[in-house]
């Protein structure tokens, strides 16, 4: 949730959009001129401002300059009714975070606003290094070991530079923290900092989400749109999970390390542009190399600096300190006493391996503090947190990895499909998906939670399933009769 500033002089619109974002838990301010809108954000600056283009007096492209050179952190939506206006796409390139035609649809719109929002949360937020668990309050990269020693010091050595860095490592070791606090310590950290996530965005809509497209490229392009590459110019884009980027994609991000520039789709124009590339994966590389689903030339464009992060299982004297700190951070959120952890639950934390790394272990600290209702967390607050509700270990069961084996073994000596790797690791994805809906009864935004994922990713994997969330539901009810 955040402030929104909505500056429009159509009082009916700005009525409406209050009360809509009001109903979904914002703050919401209103301005009817760009002089009034910048008179607020002087003096409370909101979290995101959506602007329409056209206003008396101060044009919204003046106010928008005025707004962006106070608040640059600040992302700045754009409306206007003019659908082939050039002031609206010369306010994206200028650094407007979108831009939207009215009339609009208002699930677009929020989805438009979440995205917004969460970019303008990322650019603000600082991520605290090595942070003591009794500050805890917000985002932070914890850890005492050697290995994470290191990466403090590779943190501290590639921010200064303009170098591409390449984060590797297993799901949950903390990639986007790493590139936030690289970007937060790097000569642009006044510039833009936008994510994109390769998984969570369609492989037909991902082009054009990145280089944009101009109008009459393909069906429904009825303007030109500026894409996030572009946008960015001058700052930093953090290329999410791009062992999984479609491979006609990754000739266009070589040409943007090698050459500087871009092409919208369906456009002829060379454009150039200013950004630094941080990229993250948790694939094997090297094995994506050797099966032909990643570019040889863009690899070794990516890793001119490559930084590792460690599995929490490498890093076992962190373990109790993340933990203590996730406590803090969480009892501050839920504005509860800091209850502490008993004698067997920190056991316990140091007996189970992991296998989500740190975010695994967020969430399990989290879970386990709302089931504890205050009290010091147990052993058996863990272990329903883990999704063991024995409640006596949380170790993962012999007998169903046995059965597990056995059932890969089958599949691996069946055939030799091309991708065999990725279509089992699917199967498994599709049944995880499928068991966190059924849990929420189709609550998307609790079944992300539940799996440490944000709801667009969620949105992404039950479309690329092909899962019927109403018909999984549905079963459920069933099986539970």
């Amino acid at each position: 949730m955040g402030t929104i500033l909505i500056v429009d002089d159509d009082p009916q619109l700005r009525q409406s959009f209050e009360k809509l974002l009001t109903t979904e838990g914002h703050t919401v301010q209103t301005a009817a001129t760009g002089e009034a809108a910048i008179k607020l954000v002087q003096t409370n600056p909101p979290d995101l401002v959506i602007m329409d283009i056209r206003m008396p007096g101060m044009s919204g492209l003046e106010a928008f300059r005025t707004i962006h050179d106070l608040e640059p952190k600040v992302p700045v939506i754009i409306m206007t009714a003019f659908g082939t206006t050039e002031t609206a796409i010369e306010a994206t390139k200028l650094g407007a975070f979108d831009y939207v035609l009215k009339p609009f649809e208002i699930p677009e719109v929020l989805t438009l606003i979440s995205q917004a929002l969460n970019a303008g949360r990322f650019m603000r937020s600082q991520i605290e290094i090595d942070m003591t668990p009794e500050r805890a309050s917000g985002e932070a990269i914890i850890g005492k070991s050697k290995a994470m020693q290191e990466v403090y010091k590779s943190i501290g050595r590639v921010a200064p530079t303009d170098a591409t860095v390449l984060l590797r490592g297993e799901s949950g070791t903390g990639k986007e923290l790493v590139a936030r606090a690289i970007y937060q310590h790097s000569l642009r950290a006044q510039k833009p900092f936008l994510v994109i996530n390769c998984v969570a965005i369609p492989e037909t809509l991902l082009e054009s989400e990145l280089f944009g497209y101009e109008k009459g490229a393909f069906t429904g392009a009825v303007t030109r749109r500026v894409g996030k590459i572009e946008q960015a110019h001058g700052g930093t884009i953090f290329l999410d999970e791009i062992g999984d980027m479609p491979f006609a994609i990754q000739a266009k991000i070589l040409r943007l390390l090698q050459e500087k520039s871009i092409e919208r789709l369906g456009g002829r124009e060379t454009i150039p542009v200013d950004v630094r590339i941080i990229a993250a994966t948790n694939r094997d590389l090297e094995a994506a190399l050797a099966a032909g689903r990643f570019r040889e030339d863009l690899y070794y464009r990516l890793k001119v600096v490559t930084l590792w992060l460690p599995a929490l299982r490498d890093r076992q004297d962190d373990i109790l300190l993340l933990a203590d700190y996730f406590v803090a951070r969480f009892a501050h959120e839920l504005d509860l006493d800091n209850p502490g952890i008993t004698a067997e639950a920190r056991a316990l934390l140091n007996t189970y391996h992991w296998p989500g790394n740190v975010r695994e272990l967020a969430n399990a600290i989290q879970k386990a503090l709302i089931f504890s209702r205050g009290y010091p967390i147990r052993a058996e607050d863990l272990s329903q947190a883990t999704g063991n509700d024995q409640g006596v270990s949380v170790v993962p069961d012999t007998e169903f990895l046995t059965i597990i084996r056995k059932w890969l073994r089958q599949e691996l000596v069946s055939d030799s499909g091309e991708n065999k790797f990725d279509t089992l690791v699917d199967r498994f994805a599709s049944v995880l998906v499928s068991e966190a809906l059924n849990l929420t009864r189709g609550n998307r935004s609790r079944a992300a939670r539940l799996l440490g994922l944000s709801r667009p990713t969620l949105q992404a994997k039950i479309d690329k399933y092909h899962l019927k969330v109403e018909t999984l539901v549905k079963a459920d009810d069933q099986s539970s009769q």
